[in-house]
Order: structure tokens, then sequence, then C-alpha cells
């Protein structure tokens, strides 16, 4: 995890090749930008907090293929 360390720009579309990742906390840093569609390959992902950032935009439809998701956090951010 990667909170609260102040990182900026966007979430890079890359990261969505790295398919064996089960958790992700970017939550609390000033992100923006928008939700990579990418991020529907990451199919072992099961926590995902992306809240308290600045991100816009609305869920892809490729995150639908995250089947093995069960915690999403996106609050507080401008989507």
């Amino acid at each position: 995890s990667l909170f609260s360390n102040q990182l900026t720009g966007s979430l890079p579309v890359e990261w969505g090749q790295v398919t064996s990742l089960t958790s992700l906390g970017l939550f609390d840093n000033n992100l923006s930008g928008r939700l990579p569609s990418s991020f529907g390959q990451m199919t072992d992902l099961e926590l995902l907090y992306l809240y308290s950032n600045q991100l816009t935009g609305s869920l892809p439809n490729e995150w639908g293929q995250m089947t093995s998701l069960s915690e999403l956090s996106l609050s507080r951010n401008n989507l």
C-alpha cells in the first residue's frame, strides 16, 4: 500500500498488466485523472482502495471483469 504519501499524477494504465496483484491501497493521496479501463485485467484483485483522491470520470465497464474483487472504495473523489 502507498496510502497517505502525497502521490500525484494519474493511475498508470500499465498496472492493469499486474494480474497477480491481490490488493492495492492508494487512498489519501492527490491522484487525479480517470480510472484506467485496463484495471479490469486485474482478475486476482480482491481489495482496491482509491478513496480520498481527485479521480474523475466514471467506473469503466471493464472493471466488471474483476471477478475476485470483494472490496472497492472510491469515496471522496470527483467520480
